[in-house]
Order: C-alpha cells, then sequence, then structure tokens
C-alpha cells in the first residue's frame, strides 16, 4: 500500500455517517482524504482539489455515481474511479455503462475497509 500513501481521495456518499466514515479510514491509512455528499457538490470540490481516487455510491439524489463516473472519466482520466453500492439495480446501470464505453467496477456494500483501502491502493499503483 506504500505506492499510494498521501495520495488525495475523494469519496461521495449521501449517507454522511459512510462518507465521513470511509474518510476517516483513509486519512488514519495515509491518504488525504476528503468527504462529500452529493454529485454536484464532488464536481464543486474538484474544480479546486484534484484527487487521484473518487470513491462513488452508485445512488446518489439528482445524478447517479455513474453518471458522475461518466462525466470524471471524460474530463480527467488520470483520476481513478472505484463505485459502491447497496442497491440491486445498480448492475443494470453498470451493464448499461459498460456498453456505452465505460466499464466500472462497483463493490458491494456494505464493502470492509480492508477490502476498500485494497482496491483503492491497486487502482493507484497502476496508475
Amino acid at each position: 500500500m506504500l505506492a499510494s500513501k498521501g495520495q488525495k481521495v475523494l469519496i461521495v456518499d449521501d449517507e454522511r455517517w459512510t462518507s465521513d466514515t470511509l474518510a476517516t479510514i483513509f486519512t488514519i491509512a495515509g491518504y488525504e482524504a476528503r468527504a462529500t455528499y452529493s454529485a454536484e457538490e464532488a464536481i464543486e470540490i474538484m474544480a479546486t482539489w484534484q484527487p487521484a481516487l473518487v470513491i462513488l455510491d452508485v445512488v446518489l439524489p439528482k445524478m447517479s455515481g455513474i453518471e458522475l463516473a461518466i462525466e470524471l472519466a471524460s474530463r480527467r482520466p488520470s483520476c481513478q474511479i472505484l463505485l459502491f453500492s447497496g442497491n440491486p439495480s445498480t448492475a443494470q446501470l453498470a451493464s448499461a455503462a459498460a456498453q456505452s464505453g465505460h466499464p466500472f467496477e462497483i463493490l458491494e456494500k456494505p464493502v470492509h475497509p480492508d477490502l476498500m483501502l485494497q482496491k483503492a491502493s491497486r487502482l493507484l499503483s497502476v496508475h
């Protein structure tokens, strides 16, 4: 995990407890992490703060995590994206995104923090 220490990670989940807890876990693990609670707020933050990884809940109000992931992939191709969801309809959304050229891995909630940290480290060390 050492290769990715200190890198910026943005966590986006409308469940504040989840977003704040993940930001704390990533901070303790040595990342510079921030929590946000909507896609719109994430876009605002990213205008001035450039994370290496964005962790997105799929089901967000107004703009879904997958819609935000597609926008981020086109705007900031170097930014890694990791999605997670507890919603059963997520598979359909992921399939539609993949068919339009945006294949995303989606972790199923609840996600153990160690698994989330491993996935993040792997994504950040590859790119």
